[in-house]
Formats: structure tokens, sequence, C-alpha cells
């Protein structure tokens, strides 16, 4: 594990997109899985004003670590987001998108992503493989959308499974904790003086730290880092 500590979120932005462009360098096809939040928002505005024309775009596919169940005209779609402040902004193939369809049935919706990971990556001991997985961190250390009372879905069988948000009950789909694990690469976002409590229990592994679903990532295949600004990394020695 990698810890990478800046000033302030713009600062964490513009190393991760910088480390992005150098990681997709040369490579015909790159499968990366998405993030929502407020952080990856900054990067994909720097991707877009700096490195735009800059990256081959069309040999990087995009997918969702996690995806809330609304349409994705949705302002909470984190699809949406990524439209606005990326895909409008650069020249990706269409085909190289692949959404997790909100407005659908979440059960099967589930099925469905999981059968479209199996078809499109590869796998390593039948579990699909991406070349990277960028993850935030709540507040209440879940990460992707798998939450501290559901952490029994960290190691459920189907490679997505359907999640509730505690606290507005909204269902969402996300991969779980084998699929992130078995990634090549795992990059934390992680940005906020919120998210320091949680940042210092989980990577000082103090006492209960593996409550909270951020601290059981641990890929068997590849590397972990975390980019940390600041004000997350404040508790930190």
């Amino acid at each position: 594990m990698e810890i990478q500590r800046y000033k302030d979120k713009v600062a964490v932005a513009e190393a991760f997109s910088a480390y992005l462009a150098k990681a997709v360098a040369n490579k015909d096809n790159f499968h990366v899985a998405l993030s929502g939040g407020s952080t990856p928002k900054l990067i994909f505005d720097v991707l877009a004003a700096e490195y735009g024309d800059k990256i081959e775009w069309s040999n990087i596919h995009f997918y969702w670590g996690d995806e809330r169940c609304v349409p994705p005209s949705d302002d909470q779609s984190n699809y949406k987001m990524t439209v606005d402040h990326l895909f409008s902004r650069i020249a990706v193939p269409k085909e190289n998108i692949h959404r997790v369809l909100g407005e659908n049935d979440p059960r099967a919706e589930a099925m469905r992503y999981a059968n479209l990971l199996e078809i499109n990556l590869d796998r390593v001991e039948g579990i699909p493989q991406f070349d990277l997985v960028i993850l935030g961190m709540g507040d209440d250390g879940h990460t992707a959308s798998i939450f501290p009372h559901e952490i029994d879905l960290w190691d459920a069988a189907d490679h997505c499974v359907i999640a509730t948000q505690p606290e507005s009950g909204q269902k969402r789909v996300s991969i779980n904790g084998t699929v992130i694990n078995s990634a090549k690469e795992v990059i934390f976002l992680v940005t906020g003086s919120s998210k320091k409590e949680k940042v210092k229990t989980i990577l000082g592994k103090e006492e209960g730290y593996k409550r909270f679903p951020a601290a059981l990532v641990q890929p068997s295949q590849g590397k972990l880092t975390w980019f940390l600004d600041e004000d997350a990394a404040a508790g930190l020695e």
C-alpha cells in the first residue's frame, strides 16, 4: 500500500489526472471502474480541461463501481455527473461507456451488469479483473456502495450486489469486494476533514477497523494507493 498526500483536493485532482494519463498511455484496452463524489467530479474537470486532447480516449472502457438506482437524467446519477463533467467534453466512443442502468429493476440490473463484466473483462480465478478501480470513502467508512451495516455484501457470491443507503433507504447497484480486490490496481481518492477519523482508524489499523468496508480493500493481484489531501490525512502521523 502506498499513501500519497497533497495540499488540497485540487492538488489531489491534478496529481491523479496526471497519474491516470500516464497509466493509460500506450494501452490498447484499459478498463476502469469510476466512482461518484465531489473529488471525482473535480478530477473529471481537470481531465477534460488539461488532457482532453492528450489521452487516447478510444482505448479506455469506462464502468462504474456503483450507481444509485435512479434514471440517467437524475442529478444523483454517477453516470450523469460523469457525462456533465467529462464525457460531454472529450471524444470518447459511446460503445466504450458501460453504464449501470439505474432506472431498471435493481436485481435484474445487478445480474446484467455482472454478466457484462464477465464478458468484457479478463478473469482471474473466475473473477472479472479491472485494470483500475477508483474508490471514494464515506464519512462512515463505506466504499463503492457497500456500507458498514451491510458489510456481508463484501464477500457476496455475485459480482454485483444490491445495497441500501442506510439513511435514505435508496437502492444502489455495486460491485462486490471480491471484484474490487481482484483489480490490477485500486486507488482511493479521499479528501476533506470529515474523513480524517476514518482514515486514521483504517490506515492505522486501530481497534475495530475491519468494521468498515474501506478497510477490506486489499488487492490480491495488484497495487493499492491512497490519494489524500492534508485535511483527510490530518490524523496520520
